[in-house]
């Protein structure tokens, strides 16, 4: 019997010790020196304070903020998912419809970027596509005040092209965006003493 159970239990404690312990450790210990952001969540500080991740969709609410796409989880980092909803399902049908309505009104009846009103499968992706952040833009102009064409040149100077050149497809992360814009020309609202919406942010997730 213990010809046979004495193996079992080294052989348990060994492969516990290397793929419980060590491996782990050994992964984690190069994560921090190879990619140390990455590593740690890809946070963004500002003024000390970490406002989010650019891995993480955040809510902005502001007219003068562009805004992500919707969220099935209202953007709650602590757990992700989409609507699981069909093409058929009348609940799908009347939000996004509900949803383009709104959006061609407020664009002047422009095309409406489809990832405007579609949910990612995650609810949390950080990206909305150049389409969707320039559909934006005369909005976000009139709430700060600003030209458009100053707006419209700031997101394409964040548009993020494909990884290797191949993989995915171009887009914009939010939240560095709307970071940019802060920098570039201040909310009139933060301007008169308000709390800019990326500080807020963290606290709705």
């Amino acid at each position: 019997m213990l010809t046979f159970l004495r193996p079992a239990l080294v052989m348990l404690a060994s492969m516990t010790l290397l793929t419980g312990f060590a491996y782990p450790l050994a992964m984690t210990g190069l994560a921090q020196m190879l990619f140390p952001e990455q590593a740690n969540g890809s946070l963004i500080v500002r003024d000390g304070t970490v406002i989010g991740s650019s891995l993480v969709a955040q809510a902005f609410e502001g007219e003068g903020y562009f805004h992500p796409r919707p969220s099935a989880v209202e953007y709650n980092g602590a757990g992700t998912g989409g609507s699981n909803l069909g093409p058929t399902s009348g609940d799908l049908i009347a939000r996004v419809g509900a949803e383009a309505d709104r959006l061609a009104a407020e664009g002047g009846g422009a095309p409406v970027p489809i990832d405007l009103v579609t949910t990612s499968a995650s609810g949390l992706d950080p990206h909305v596509s150049p389409a969707a952040a320039l559909f934006q833009a005369e909005r976000v102009a009139g709430a700060r005040q600003i030209p458009v064409s100053d707006i419209r040149d700031l997101v394409l100077s964040q548009v993020e092209q494909r990884t290797f050149g191949l993989l995915g497809e171009p887009r914009v992360n939010v939240l560095q965006l709307n970071l940019a814009l802060d920098a570039m020309a201040p909310d009139p609202a933060v301007r008169d003493g308000g709390t800019p919406v990326a500080a807020e942010a963290p606290a709705r997730q």
